[in-house]
């Protein structure tokens, strides 16, 4: 086994992160948390599938990536900062054959000196997702950053959220309840 995470999954080998042993049990079971999350807001707060974005930052992302690309109706949108690919060899066989999330923007951004998840490996992520027919995917690469976010990488974040999710008529976009 390898080091015990407060994440989504176990990661067995630090140096591996791009997979070839991860821990396949644990990131189905993420997997389906999320899908369970999605679906619940979808049939208990009437939510259309195409104005829900799944997205995360490192574990996060890579989860975000997996969950999305496999979930059974077409989403609004992923994001991965500081993400890359899981189960690289399984991944395309729990994808569901409609593959609902084909034509689904998918947004990625990384920070260049990232010494844990390192730039190639979300670089590379955003390649092989091309190579497997996703075409609305954009990588972004950030100079300087290490691990961790920067206010420019949130604010086109920001921006790309409300390319895929504008206002609907009614909403008054200040986000907060009454």
């Amino acid at each position: 086994m390898g080091l015990r995470m407060p994440g989504w999954y176990d990661i067995v080998n630090f140096d591996d992160l791009a997979q070839k042993s991860a821990d396949e049990p644990g990131i189905l079971r993420s997997q389906r948390t999320l899908h369970a999350l999605v679906d619940a807001e979808r049939h208990d707060k009437g939510i259309a599938a195409d104005r829900i974005v799944l997205g995360g930052f490192s574990q996060g992302a890579a989860m975000a990536i997996v969950a999305g690309l496999t979930y059974p109706a077409t989403l609004g949108g992923i994001f991965a900062m500081s993400g890359y690919l899981l189960l690289p060899g399984k991944l395309r066989e729990l994808v569901p054959k409609e593959d609902w999330n084909r034509e689904t923007s998918v947004w990625m951004a990384h920070g260049e000196r990232d010494p844990l998840v390192r730039f190639e490996w979300g670089r590379v992520t955003a390649e092989r997702l091309r190579e497997w027919g996703y075409r609305n995917v954009e990588f972004r690469g950030y100079p300087g950053l290490d691990h961790s976010a920067d206010p420019k990488e949130i604010d086109d974040l920001e921006s790309w959220l409300r390319e895929r999710l504008p206002e609907e008529e009614g909403e008054s976009g200040s986000g907060g309840g009454s």
